[in-house]
């Protein structure tokens, strides 16, 4: 038995509460959705399934499906629902949790669906867009807003707000709130300037633009949770016996769970109404806090560590935890040197430190399968954003370069390192197994690896602005260091270079 809106009443595996009741499917769609990924689904996409069975929200979502790659066939068989297990520890509790979340009342695809998503533009119920497209989805880039779809999600966002504008003739009520969720700072005001500045390329009327910039609100969000996706073959088999039903959307995610939505406006603070569904959603004046805690101890850890673990041959976080070398490399990285680069008098170190433990007990949490390759997506872009401002911090408040993330840099330069290209992907290898890079400076990285020279190799990299925003190449001390430590990886691997980083040996230049 598949899961399905007709299936519903032949499910007893789970509570009446873990079910949708009936009246769900006839609720407005309040929310237009750019993303089916398993972040927004396992976090956003929960709060507001929450809300709807506490009788709070009382609105759907339209998700958008923007990327070429897979279909919505699995979404239509159906009927948009899917199973979201929780699994971990709470407070000190093993959680175990099976719902069947109904939120989404249907996914369209950008390009096959364009003039049927501009039409959701004329829904006076629907004024919430929120979206996740990966760091590189909030960018500008030349792009006609009159394409069936245009190319970037700025173009698509900006496309559909003109068409709110002529359908209500600009009324100040008719504007939405938009809350980006990439891991960006400031992403929501950055997400505004682009909007802004396609709009003066597209010669979009000033009327329209003030009324972009007035009755519209883009709030910036931080959004934490881990959401690995989809179960393993083995546990899918083990736990769709258990529910009685298949179901090919299902996910799984941590009990952990944090969006913050930075808005002092009471308007949308009572239009968010899902936010007093769970104590997980939190509205606030300021997040700054929370965004740097998250990008930095969370998201830096994973980055900085991510091509290190998978070059060891390990696949996922839960078997770095479980390898000492490599749990000992995080919790040094983590505590010794993120926590204490990034505390300052907003957030001293004992702050950072609990956040830190937090956070290595989430790494541990053995129902996750958390996998590095995945982390490595948009490797480049993450490492720019989340970790190449705690390089500078550190060299502000230390002389000499870090250790560990400088191995972490290493590691990145290393994994990066493409042997060909195969169908348009650039394939990297890992102790004779191959690998796809999935990163839009992987033609950058190629191009660099063809020298000789793992010297030079190091410095075109660090020397590169285009990269990184700033030449580090600069900081003192840094250069010599990512060498030694790519050396060490080439000749003798992760582990042995992370046990001589530990008993402070180092290998010299060669």
């Amino acid at each position: 038995m598949r899961l399905s809106r007709r299936n519903l009443k032949n499910i007893s595996s789970l509570p009446e509460d873990a079910k949708p009741l009936e009246k769900i499917f006839s609720l407005p769609e309040k929310v237009l959705q750019f993303g089916t990924g398993v972040l927004l689904r396992g976090l956003v996409d929960y709060f507001i399934d929450k809300a709807n069975r506490n009788g709070i929200f009382n609105g759907r979502i339209v998700v958008v499906k923007s990327t070429e790659k897979g279909t919505v066939t699995e979404f239509d068989k159906q009927d948009n629902l899917y199973t979201l297990c929780i699994r971990g520890a709470e407070e000190q509790s093993e959680i175990e949790e099976f719902s069947i979340n109904s939120s989404i009342s249907r996914v369209l695809q950008a390009r096959e669906n364009w003039s049927e998503i501009l039409r959701c533009a004329h829904n006076p119920a629907l004024n919430i867009i929120i979206s996740n497209t990966t760091e590189v989805g909030i960018r500008f880039s030349p792009d006609n807003i009159h394409s069936s779809p245009p190319a970037s999600f700025p173009g698509k966002l900006l496309a559909f707000l003109v068409e709110r504008f002529k359908v209500f003739g600009g009324a100040k009520e008719s504007g939405m709130i938009i809350i980006p969720t990439e891991l960006l700072v400031d992403n929501g005001s950055k997400l505004l300037s682009i909007v802004l500045e396609l709009a003066e390329l597209n010669k979009v009327e000033a009327n329209c633009i003030e009324w972009i910039k007035n009755s519209n609100h883009f709030c910036n969000s931080l959004v934490d949770r881990i959401v690995p996706g989809k179960l393993s073959k083995d546990e899918t088999v083990i736990i769709e016996k258990r529910l009685g039903y298949s179901d090919e959307l299902m996910i799984t995610a941590e009990p952990y769970r944090l969006w913050a939505i930075e808005t002092a406006n009471k308007d949308v603070l009572k239009a968010l109404s899902f936010s007093r569904a769970d104590k997980g959603v939190i509205i606030a004046p300021d997040i700054e806090k929370f965004r740097e805690l998250k990008l930095r101890l969370l998201n830096g850890t994973h980055t900085f560590s991510c091509g290190l673990a998978f070059l060891a041959g390990l696949e996922t976080v839960k078997d770095a935890m479980n390898a000492d070398f490599m749990a000992l490399y995080i919790h040094h990285l983590i505590f010794n040197e993120i926590a204490a680069v990034m505390s300052n008098e907003r957030i001293p170190y004992d702050d950072a430190c609990k956040f830190a433990d937090d956070v290595i007990s989430r790494f541990n949490n053995p129902f996750i399968n958390h996998h590095w390759l995945r982390i490595t997506l948009q490797y480049s872009e993450k490492m720019k954003i989340r970790n190449v401002p705690l390089l500078i911090k550190s060299y502000k408040k230390l002389a000499d370069p870090p250790r560990y993330m400088s191995l972490g840099f290493a590691a990145y330069i290393l994994y990066m390192k493409s042997i060909r290209i195969e169908s348009g992907n650039f394939i990297g290898q890992r102790n004779g197994t191959e690998y796809t890079i999935q990163d839009d400076k992987a033609a950058t990285l190629m191009d660099k690896w063809k020298s000789d020279s793992i010297d030079k190799v190091v410095n075109d990299i660090l020397t590169d602005r285009e990269l990184w925003g700033v030449d580090l190449f600069l900081l003192n001390g840094f250069a010599d260091t990512v060498k030694n430590n790519l050396y060490s990886l080439m000749k003798n691997g992760v582990r042995v270079t992370i046990e001589n980083l530990l008993e402070n040996k180092t290998v010299a230049l060669s």
